[in-house]
């Protein structure tokens, strides 16, 4: 087992003191198969008037808190240790079309597993240019580890990693189109590509170690939020795959929570209510292994 640590520090500053403020941080990781969280804090400066856990709709962990009293900035602290077992991919296959018809007709416990990450979202919808990705990946009888496999490489060799292009509001047909974005980008197109063919996938939130080039040393600072895909492939669970990075398994991935798409995990969302101003927000987050 490896352990990584984590610290993700987000700071906002206010051209003049807010009055009041409430905000929601998901910024703690949870348990998975091939992750045990060890350390998960969240400290707020100011501090908070208000504060509340709770876990949403997938089983991530929600921190909701506010703050009632005259501030000029606002910094949140995430201090994280978990431990990662390295991923498998299973031995043997399934194909797609059944795993498909098993989704479809799932009931129970396993509909509300799998249903919720079955259905188009508007960050991934249904677009016909997704037939590109998918039309010669997903032919008949093929296992679905296998399409999955090719599908992220495809969008590993054909879409460019560009910061400039995208940010939260472009939209797929803009990234389809243009074949570039980041890393929340390629995993908006892999859960709209794998639900085109009726296949659930999960956006996946967390966290990716950067490693630094050889000789070169790690800077602190610079590593990032990071996002991914997981498709459930039937009798084999669910299985992450890293698109940007094409990985399959993922590698030196810590894991914070899942859901349709960006919307139900984004880091940390807010209001503040106060003055007109100017305001300026500031990430670091630095991701290491420890020996």
């Amino acid at each position: 087992m490896r352990t990584f640590r984590v610290i993700h520090r987000t700071e906002y500053i206010y051209g003049t003191a807010m009055a009041d403020g409430f905000s929601v941080a998901r910024l703690l990781p949870r348990n998975t198969p091939l992750q045990t969280v060890r350390i998960a804090e969240i400290e707020v400066t100011p501090r908070a008037d208000e504060w509340e856990e709770s876990l949403d709709p997938f089983g991530n962990r929600v921190v909701h808190f506010a703050i009632h009293h005259p501030h000029f900035a606002l910094t949140v602290t995430s201090n994280l240790e978990v431990g990662l077992e390295t991923g498998e991919l299973p031995q043997g296959d399934t194909p797609w079309e059944a795993v498909a018809a098993a989704a479809a007709g799932a009931r129970g416990d396993e509909a509300v597993e799998v249903g919720p990450f079955l259905a188009h979202t508007w960050q991934t919808p249904a677009l016909a240019s997704l037939w590109e990705l998918t039309g010669d990946v997903f032919t008949s009888g093929r296992g679905v580890i296998a399409a999955v496999q090719h599908l992220c490489h495809r969008i590993f060799n054909e879409f460019q990693f560009d910061p400039s292009f995208s940010d939260l509001s472009t939209p797929l047909h803009s990234v389809l189109a243009e074949r570039r974005g980041v890393c929340q980008d390629f995993a908006h197109v892999s859960c709209a590509a794998l639900r085109s063919v009726g296949l659930p996938a999960r956006y996946v939130s967390g966290y990716i170690e950067t490693v630094p080039l050889s000789g070169e040393p790690k800077l602190v600072g610079v590593d990032a939020s990071h996002a991914w895909c997981s498709v459930w492939a039937g009798e084999f669970g669910w299985i992450d795959f890293d698109p940007t990075n094409n990985q399959m398994p993922p590698l030196r991935h810590v894991t914070v929570g899942w859901g349709r798409d960006y919307d139900d995990v984004a880091p940390v969302r807010g209001v503040v209510i106060g003055p007109s101003s100017w305001q300026t927000l500031t990430v670091s987050v630095d991701v290491a292994e420890v020996f």
